[in-house]
């Protein structure tokens, strides 16, 4: 039994981490940090603590998850590892590189397991195109877009749409994008990026928009090795997407791959969490969680013409079942470290690309060190 402690009772904590947390059996939530009253009424029978520093000096849980804002992450996970606790962060990982790169140095020399949040890589949509990819139904993949797009015209008044270092569109929606581009091709040579902020004219506010160009340079056949023909990504998000674009398009020597709208489990957890806060569990029995990709389909098109294909079944359970058998030993991360850590540097460069309006490689140096750490 993995005695768990929560930093954070925000909706983050109460979407993605509480309810799978509460209904493994591998995992007892002993603990939340929190000012909000609400949480003794939701968890009675959990320790409420004021803030984070209580909880990581006071509880006796052996894993801490961090869903506090992301200036937070840093500071937080390097006091939970010192203390001696595993910690699962909400993504991304860190701000900057150098944070991340701290903290991973530091979970090494205290022996102790550090995770990154990434629930992504459990939407149906992306379930099946790596299916898709394994299958080879898709020939050779050259191009893929990836949208995670909104319709939020007016600036909101939270803390992810400040100006502050680590906010905005670039730090909240692009690490789910690039971490899926990430397990699917790996690193990319370069990347070329605008990262605006559209909706206060190009003032100070924070960045709303983005769209980041990966590109896979070809590569020559070597021994064991085949060559590798060019390949280009486009992950973008707009605040101004009244009317939904696909979410992914995959386009190959094979056929094309394309899918609409997100994955309902988030949804689903939300409207859950608005009807009964005080039952948090009661949603996966509900008929609408049991029946939640039912009518989920996306499209295959080829030289045959375009068919559709049913979604496969996905469950953001699955990243704390991973994570179990990581903290126990018996298998790897449900996110590699340095996955993580790549994200964050590709979105360090896109910053710097789109300041400085060029395409920037990714370099050799920097990926090795990167996959090192």
């Amino acid at each position: 039994m993995i005695k768990t402690a929560v930093i954070g009772f925000g909706l983050s904590a109460r979407v993605f981490h509480l309810p799978f947390i509460a209904s493994n059996t591998d995992f007892k939530l002993v603990g939340i940090s929190t000012s909000q009253q609400e949480a003794a009424e939701c968890w009675p029978d959990v320790q409420i603590y004021a803030d984070a520093a209580s909880l990581i000096e006071h509880t006796d849980a052996s894993l801490i998850v961090i869903t506090a804002p992301n200036r937070a992450h840093f500071s937080l996970a390097k006091a939970a590892l010192l203390a001696g606790k595993d910690v699962l962060v909400e993504k991304p990982l860190a701000v900057t590189v150098t944070e991340a790169n701290e903290l991973q140095q530091l979970a090494t020399q205290q022996q102790r397991k550090l995770a990154v949040y990434h629930n992504r890589r459990f939407d149906d949509d992306f379930v099946a195109l790596q299916q898709l990819l394994q299958s080879g139904r898709l020939g050779t993949v050259q191009l893929m877009y990836s949208r995670f797009d909104r319709f939020r015209p007016q600036v909101q008044q939270r803390w992810k749409e400040s100006a502050e270092p680590g906010n905005g569109v670039l730090y909240d929606l692009a690490p789910h994008l690039l971490d899926q581009a990430i397990a699917l091709f790996g690193a990319p040579d370069q990347i070329t990026a605008s990262c605006q902020s559209l909706r206060d004219g190009g003032s100070a506010g924070a960045v709303d928009y983005f769209q980041l160009r990966l590109d896979y340079l070809p590569t020559a056949a070597s021994p064991g090795k085949a060559a590798q023909p060019p390949r280009q990504l486009v992950l973008s998000s707009s605040p101004y997407c009244a009317h939904p674009a696909p979410r992914f398009e995959l386009h190959g020597s094979g056929g094309s791959f394309i899918s609409s709208g997100l994955d309902p489990q988030e949804q689903i957890l939300r409207d859950a969490l608005q009807q009964s806060p005080a039952k948090p569990t009661a949603v996966f029995t509900s008929a609408r969680w049991q029946q939640r990709q039912q009518a989920r389909r996306g499209k295959i098109c080829d030289a045959a013409g375009c068919r559709s294909i049913a979604m496969p079944q996905s469950d953001y359970a699955g990243f704390y079942q991973q994570l179990g058998l990581f903290l126990h030993d018996r298998g790897a991360a449900p996110v590699p470290l340095a996955d993580a850590v790549l994200g964050l540097q590709l979105m360090e460069l896109a910053l710097q690309s789109s300041r400085e309006q060029r395409t920037l490689a990714l370099s050799a140096a920097k990926a090795a060190e990167v996959t090192a750490v």
